[in-house]
């Protein structure tokens, strides 16, 4: 198929933000693509769309059509156990991808909500199959996107099945500290969209650990926390508090 071919089959009319002026292309987008590359990518998002506070954007067992970029806002992803609890299973922000858990089974295994009032771009994985024959780096790319979900994976295994309360908040702080500081926001100063029993339920504590233990790190001049507002006041204090801390 000829290169004008590829832009005629995915030329959408719907498209208000194409890739090429979205200010998150070089967190979602394969360094390398040229401006026909990207364009042709910014035809394939044709849904753009937001979603309100504390409602789903995934249900569980819905079948697997599409992925999705966070745009702007914040979401969880979350399991029912067997009592109907909450078992918090991830934390998503600004540029990083939903629905990659429905890949291989095709089914959604996780229900997904907005935690503030968020906007999501629709990637429709067929498309993106297709296209990515086209151009093998795109497809690359989101290879090593789904590699580095199961390395994530595997460290919130190791987290919750070898460290101490204290140490998992501190792991958990340091998290969304580089994640903030790769999309340009502050590491030292964030709002944490969550509440203190999705965090527990996340890490596998109960809420007055979680509570008692931010507490704590704000007593010892580490964190200065209100309310939701958290500031970090020394990143090397909190990474020894990784290997430091006594109470479970």
């Amino acid at each position: 198929m000829s290169n004008n071919a590829i832009a005629r089959n995915y030329a959408v009319s719907r498209v208000q933000s194409k890739c090429t002026t979205c200010s998150l292309r070089e967190l979602c987008l394969p360094v390398g693509l040229d401006e026909r590359e990207t364009e042709i990518l910014g035809e394939l998002i044709d849904h753009k769309f937001r979603i309100r506070r504390g409602e789903h954007l995934l249900h569980t067992g819905l079948g697997f059509k599409s992925l999705y970029t966070v745009r702007n806002g914040f979401f969880k992803s979350y399991v029912l156990d067997s009592d109907g609890c909450q078992q918090v299973t991830g934390f998503y922000m600004t540029g990083e991808l939903l629905g990659l858990d429905a890949i291989s089974s095709e089914k959604h295994t996780c229900d997904t909500v907005a935690l503030e009032d968020s906007e999501v771009c629709e990637v429709p994985f067929a498309k993106l199959e297709e296209i990515s024959r086209d151009i093998p780096l795109l497809m690359h790319h989101f290879h090593k996107i789904m590699s580095r979900e199961i390395v994530q994976d595997h460290n919130i295994m190791m987290l919750l099945g070898s460290r101490k309360a204290e140490e998992r908040l501190a792991a958990f702080l340091l998290n969304l500290s580089e994640r903030f500081a790769k999309r340009g926001y502050s590491s030292t100063n964030f709002i944490l969209r969550m509440t203190r029993e999705e965090i527990g339920s996340y890490l596998g504590l109960k809420l007055e650990t979680v509570s008692r233990s931010l507490s704590r790190l704000q007593e010892e001049g580490v964190i200065a926390i209100n309310n939701k507002h958290v500031r970090l006041n020394d990143i090397q204090r909190l990474s020894r508090k990784l290997y430091s801390s006594s109470d479970r």
